[in-house]
């Protein structure tokens, strides 16, 4: 394996056509550069540079191998010119997770006014449910999440800090024709006898079961629906009723009606989610523009 000094001097004595000009542009003495160039020579198995009267130039071999040490020489300055502005929180790559509904509107004009304020930043965003988005940051995966307790609470993970980002009111959606559809504002009890669409474990504690349990009944019947499509696609259909986060309350489909839940209504929490140790700066700046983007009327 080459080492990175002597490349980096085979590339100067190219340049300049001569060890001694080599020697001066790097510091060296005249004696060094022709040991460092012989003993890379050694290690190629023959000579790269055609001695001349005065000076020297590089031979096939020494073409091909310059030809590659230029392009891992520049990946070098890439990767330290990177590294700085990671450090700097001026550039890099920022990766980002999110649950599905945070990325209705909330994460998209975050990561806008960040896009904006450091254009050179490289964006990576990366969709998951809280409990993977978590452990991806505990891994090293993710720079900063935004991940919610709902519909099971948050995860505890080693090595990895949370602060609330808002507190979200949950709607409720109902097909159009349904017979509280134009109600607007709905008591819970109204819905006992619905059928609830909900993503649930069955070995786990859920919100729907809380809130129901609060407003004197339990779900009769729960038809498991894993992505917000799906629920919107059998609740238009007739096929039941589902909680919605107030964020992603404007993307829902002009076939189910949006009614809100009275005193009854259940409310998640929105956390940031960043490494406990040596956060990047620009997951902290990010942090602030998600606070930025918060919708007015939500309490954080």
């Amino acid at each position: 394996m080459f080492e990175i000094d002597a490349l980096r001097l085979l590339v100067t004595v190219a340049e300049t056509g001569s060890f001694t000009k080599a020697a001066v542009r790097l510091d060296y003495t005249q004696s060094a550069v022709s040991r460092r160039i012989a003993s890379l020579e050694k290690e190629t198995g023959g000579p790269l540079f055609e001695r001349l009267a005065r000076g020297v130039r590089l031979n096939p071999a020494g073409r091909a191998l310059h030809r590659h040490a230029v392009e891992v020489l520049a990946r070098l300055a890439g990767a330290q010119d990177e590294l700085a502005a990671i450090r700097a929180g001026r550039g890099g790559r920022l990766r980002v997770g999110a649950f599905a509904t945070a990325n209705v509107s909330l994460v998209p004009a975050a990561l806008r006014a960040f896009a904006r304020s450091r254009p050179e930043a490289e964006i990576v965003a990366v969709e998951g449910r809280t409990g993977e988005s978590m452990r991806r940051l505990a891994e090293g995966a993710l720079d900063l999440a935004v991940v919610s307790d709902y519909p099971s609470g948050l995860p505890p993970v080693d090595g990895v800090t949370t602060e609330v980002l808002l507190e979200d009111e949950l709607f409720v959606v109902l097909p159009r024709d349904h017979r509280l559809a134009g109600a607007g504002t709905i008591d819970l009890r109204e819905l006992r006898d619905e059928t609830w669409l909900q993503d649930v474990s069955a070995d786990r504690p859920m919100m729907l079961a809380e809130v129901c349990g609060r407003a004197g009944f339990r779900p009769r019947r729960i038809t498991r629906i894993g992505e917000w499509t799906g629920k919107f696609g059998y609740a238009a259909a007739g096929l039941g009723v589902a909680l919605v986060p107030s964020l992603a309350a404007w993307a829902v489909p002009a076939e189910l009606a949006v009614c809100r839940l009275g005193d009854l209504a259940p409310h998640r929490t929105v956390h940031v989610a960043l490494p406990a140790t040596a956060p990047l700066p620009a997951a902290l700046e990010l942090r602030d523009l998600l606070r930025d983007a918060v919708p007015g009327g939500i309490v954080g």
